[in-house]
């Protein structure tokens, strides 16, 4: 699914039009965006939890060559779904 198809899918459930759509969508986004940045943490009721995880520095090996190489310290984002979204995903 894009967000072309999710623009789509709000326009057709609340019979707005895709200008409509499309700003809200965007706006939805955005805010989930900004949270994540400045607050590390974003908890969506009934879906599931994204949050920043800090990855430290470790060594690697490029696979390749062989050659053992320094992976930097980085920051990622993880999803953890919710019990009920797990439960549709497995049923």
């Amino acid at each position: 699914m894009t967000k072309l198809d999710i623009i789509l899918r709000v326009k057709d459930r609340t019979g707005c039009t895709v200008r409509e759509a499309t700003s809200y969508v965007e706006t939805v986004l955005t805010h989930v965006r900004e949270a994540i940045v400045s607050e590390g943490v974003v908890k969506i009721a009934r879906f599931g939890v994204f949050e920043i995880q800090h990855k430290r520095e470790r060594k690697g090996r490029n696979p390749i060559t062989g050659e053992a190489v320094q992976i930097s310290a980085r920051k990622i984002l993880k999803f953890r779904p919710s019990p009920l979204l797990r439960e549709a995903i497995n049923s």
